[in-house]
């Protein structure tokens, strides 16, 4: 395996057929089966970090790690299943998060007092509008 995790789900999806799923489904039109497919993604993100909190109540570290990691590959997983470009997304959000300030949010309660990143004034959101892959697609059916 290498450093890039992108690249390696991406690769996993080409060895079991997710990709040529997908491929198949969008040139039969079918986005019935692709919006079920991103729910299932969804779900099983919810599942993932389900378990992920019972780890935590059990004091489980193994299954901590394992829980943490499993959120990222579908997550990552998600992205490239429905061709978003996952590099471009994550150096847009990562600008932006790095554009933010120190501060104090006050709808969000900090009682360990760590550093809690504030939009300041000015401060844009990342914009993905070029980098939707098929989801507008998915998501606009009728």
């Amino acid at each position: 395996m290498s450093k890039d995790w992108a690249h390696d789900i991406a690769v996993m999806h080409d060895k079991y057929g997710v990709n040529q799923w997908v491929k198949r489904k969008v040139a039969e039109g079918d986005f019935d089966s692709l919006r079920e497919y991103l729910n299932f993604r969804i779900k099983f993100l919810a599942e993932e970090l389900n378990e992920t909190q019972s780890a935590f109540d059990n004091n489980d570290s193994e299954e901590i790690v394992d829980g943490l990691i499993d959120l990222c590959v579908v997550a990552i997983g998600t992205l490239d299943a429905f061709g978003v470009n996952p590099y471009t997304a994550w150096d847009r959000v990562a600008a932006a998060n790095m554009a933010k300030t120190v501060g104090v949010k006050a709808s969000r309660p900090n009682p360990l007092g760590l550093p809690d990143l504030i939009k300041p004034e000015g401060w844009t959101a990342p914009s993905h509008e070029d980098n939707h892959g098929i989801l507008p697609s998915v998501c606009n059916i009728l």
